[in-house]
């Protein structure tokens, strides 16, 4: 059973959990009252996956019960049932060669499209894409959605977000290609933020240093981007005009002054947001909680570097891609 600790101090109020099967010792720290909406004091924090390389991308699949999630340098998705129980579930993922492909070849983002397709972001074939099969019956079959902009071969689509009509905003850092930037099949001398709009057509949404995660508020107003930039780690705020056509881009949040600080491993990744408004946002530390208007409100102590986030049926449960782990945390 998990010895639970509570200390409250003047500031905030820190849950710390540890196990004594596990060498983490997680944390929920919460800065706002206004974060027990969404947070419970008592939340459990464990793992439910490990013994992967480099975790990323989960996504609930409420039409069966479980999570899936890449893990990158395996070039596999992972399935986890409602019993706990962990099973390849596709395999290749993200390249589909026979030779090696640098350190992370595999899927990263997984989503759903509209009509309930999985949709992937492959590192290694340096594209989106869909997967022809069915999710209760699937294959390493694939088809292309968008895999070039104005000619030139996309980096390494990392992370993507449908909004309410079907456009897709997605991110392509070059951290899938084998020598990243410096790499000789690196064709766009720029990272960029791209929407592929329901009609087939791709718009260059914005050009940032590191673009990783992604997230669209609920009423398709503002657009998120995170930068994992250890110089420049930050996230982005941006106004939604049309789809793809942003403008009012501002600082929502920058956390470089904590990079390489012990206990705040990891950058600005992936992020999830909550039906509340509330943004869920991986960055150093673990899990970082805002309110609409950019205020850090609670943080997620995970102990490690934590890539991605998303929530499980009816939002009560936060699961997250951490390092080697899979972990769930519990919601109100």
């Amino acid at each position: 059973m998990n010895r639970i600790f509570v200390f409250v101090c003047a500031f905030s109020l820190h849950l710390t959990i540890v196990s004594q099967n596990q060498k983490q010792a997680f944390s929920v720290e919460i800065f706002e009252d206004e974060a027990l909406q969404v947070i419970d004091v008592n939340a459990e924090i464990k793992v439910i996956g490990s013994g992967f390389t480099w975790t990323e991308g989960p996504l609930w699949i409420a039409d069966g019960d479980y999570l899936l999630f890449s893990d990158i340098p395996n070039n596999t998705v992972f399935k986890i049932d409602a019993s706990g129980k962990t099973s390849e579930y596709l395999k290749p993922s993200g390249y589909l060669g026979e030779s090696d492909y640098g350190a992370e070849p595999g899927s990263n983002g997984l989503l759903l499209s509209p009509n309930g397709e999985l949709v992937l972001m492959q590192h290694g074939e340096r594209r989106v894409a869909k997967m022809k099969s069915t999710l209760n019956a699937p294959k390493a079959e694939y088809e292309a959605l968008a895999d070039s902009f104005e000619e030139k071969r996309f980096n390494s689509p990392n992370d993507g977000v449908f909004d309410a009509e079907g456009n897709l905003y997605f991110t392509d850092p070059p951290y899938g290609l084998p020598k990243q930037m410096d790499d000789e099949q690196k064709e766009l001398d720029y990272q960029g933020v791209y929407c592929l709009q329901a009609t087939g057509d791709i718009v260059l949404v914005d050009k940032l240093s590191r673009p990783n995660g992604i997230a669209v508020n609920n009423d398709g107003s503002k657009l998120y981007v995170s930068v994992s930039n250890p110089e420049h780690a930050v996230w982005y705020q941006y106004d939604i005009f049309a789809p793809g056509k942003v403008g009012n881009k501002k600082l929502f949040y920058d956390v470089t002054e904590l990079v390489g600080q012990e206990g705040q491993q990891g950058l600005p990744d992936g992020m999830k947001m909550h039906s509340k408004g509330y943004l869920f946002a991986t960055g150093p530390g673990g899990v970082w909680l805002f309110n609409e208007s950019g205020k850090a409100i609670a943080r997620i102590h995970t102990g490690e570097k934590t890539a991605n986030c998303v929530f499980g049926k009816d939002e009560k449960i936060l699961y997250l891609t951490a390092d080697d782990y899979v972990l769930s945390v519990s919601l109100k």
